[in-house]
């Protein structure tokens, strides 16, 4: 009897403890769904890559750690470092960017004004966002070589403080990827034409991070030559020297 007992009060303290456990799981789900609402990440990617003559956004990145991708996978992937509430702002390529991309976001924010330039792609992606947002990461899909524990970085920092402006360091200037505070969306939907929010976050004091890889944006073919033999050098080491 006295055995059973025992038997008895060790399966409902075994029970007890994965009951907790099962609470605790859930908890710490919850905790991370609500960061995720409370600090969302926007792609910007509505622009018509005129200089480049295609979608940039389709580029495929042969080679790059993980297999082929295109540079909007890419994007999206590092959004999800920040968030993974991540919406893609887009334009001039919608819908063919969302049939072609392998990785989907949380949400497609389409610009019917995409031509007035960033401002129009920044008010968009803002608008979208719901009451509980505290504040917003702003990335653009043509740096595939931003350094992804430098970005996680970032965001802890911005989270950690979320009502600093926070932003890449360009050395003179702030940029991309960036953390806008709700306090300052209001200016930011007040800029127009292809204004982006560089010279709000500079007036507001925006605490700068260095993040490897901004310099390597993508506008030009030339651009893309050079980003795509990086990407093939990382991919080689990668392989070299795997985790």
């Amino acid at each position: 009897m006295g055995e059973c007992l025992v038997t008895l009060a060790q399966a409902i303290s075994c029970h007890s403890f994965r009951f907790h456990l099962y609470i605790r799981r859930d908890i710490i789900a919850a905790s991370s769904h609500d960061i995720d609402q409370e600090f969302p990440a926007l792609i910007l990617a509505a622009g018509a890559s005129s200089r480049f003559g295609r979608p940039k956004a389709l580029l495929s990145l042969n080679g790059h750690v993980g297999g082929s991708q295109t540079l909007l996978d890419c994007a999206i992937g590092q959004g999800r470092v920040l968030s993974r509430d991540v919406r893609v702002v887009c334009g001039a390529w919608y819908p063919l960017i969302r049939f072609c991309c392998r990785v989907q976001p949380s949400r497609w924010v389409p610009v019917a004004d995409w031509r007035e330039g960033m401002s129009a792609s920044l008010g968009a992606g803002i608008r979208s966002l719901g009451p509980q947002v505290k504040g917003v990461f702003v990335l653009v899909a043509d740096q595939p070589l931003l350094d992804e524990d430098a970005l996680r970085a970032f965001g802890e920092a911005a989270r950690g403080f979320p009502r600093l402006p926070a932003a890449a360091d360009y050395g003179r200037r702030p940029g991309v990827p960036a953390y806008l505070p709700r306090w300052l969306w209001p200016q930011v939907l007040g800029l127009g034409g292809d204004q982006g929010a560089g010279r709000l976050l500079m007036e507001a004091k925006a605490t700068r991070f260095i993040i490897p890889g901004v310099h390597d944006d993508i506008d030009t073919p030339e651009d893309w030559v050079r980003v795509r033999e990086l990407l093939n050098q990382t991919s080689q080491q990668a392989r070299r020297f795997p985790n």
